[in-house]
C-alpha cells in the first residue's frame, strides 16, 4: 500500500496541477495539502529515518523561503510557491532536487517562449480552431504549474522514495 502511494499520489498529484494551472491559472490548494500529508504518512513508513525526514522538512521550508521572495516581488504565483515547497518535500535535499529544479526551469522557460509565441499570433491561431485553453490568450501570467509538473516527472523517478519503493519490489 505504501508502495502504491508512493507511485500514484505525487504523479496524480503534479498532473491535476498542471491541467489546472493550464484551464484556471490556478492551483487547488488541497493539491500541496494532500502532498504534504501524504509524505508525512509515507515517509517514515517506507523507511526513512528521522534524521532524513527532517532534512527533507528543512528543504522544503528553504524552496518555501525563496519561493515566498519571489512570490513578494510578484515573479510567483503563491500556488507556484506552494506547490514547489510541496514537491522539494518528496524530493529532499539531494541531487534528485537539483534535477526537479533544474527540469523545471527549464520546462518553464520552453513554457514561457511558447505561451509568449501563441499570444503574439493569437490573430492567426483562434480562427483556426486549434482547441486551447482560452486563458492562455487573455491571461498575463505563465501557468507555471505546467513547467513544475513537467520537471517532477523528469526528476521524481530518481527521488529518494521512488528508489525505496523500486527496492522493495525486488
Amino acid at each position: 500500500m505504501i508502495v502504491a502511494a508512493i507511485f500514484v499520489v505525487f504523479p496524480f498529484c503534479l498532473a491535476l496541477s498542471a491541467f489546472s494551472d493550464a484551464f484556471t491559472m490556478t492551483i487547488p490548494n488541497r493539491v500541496p495539502i494532500v502532498l504534504i500529508a501524504t509524505f508525512t504518512i509515507v515517509a517514515p513508513l517506507a523507511g526513512l529515518g528521522i534524521p532524513e525526514i527532517a532534512l527533507h522538512i528543512a528543504t522544503a521550508l528553504t524552496v518555501f523561503g525563496l519561493c515566498f521572495c519571489l512570490f513578494a516581488l510578484g515573479t510567483m504565483g503563491g500556488g507556484d510557491a506552494k506547490l514547489l515547497t510541496a514537491c522539494a518535500l518528496w524530493f529532499g535535499a539531494n541531487s534528485s532536487l537539483l534535477e526537479f529544479l533544474l527540469s523545471v526551469s527549464l520546462f518553464g522557460g520552453v513554457l514561457t517562449v511558447a505561451i509568449l509565441f501563441l499570444r503574439a499570433h493569437e490573430d492567426f491561431i483562434l480562427p483556426s480552431r486549434i482547441p486551447m485553453p482560452r486563458l492562455l490568450f487573455t491571461a498575463t501570467k505563465i501557468p507555471y504549474g505546467i513547467a513544475i509538473a513537467a520537471g517532477g516527472f523528469v526528476a521524481y523517478p530518481s527521488s529518494p522514495l521512488v528508489r525505496m519503493a523500486l527496492s522493495s519490489l525486488h
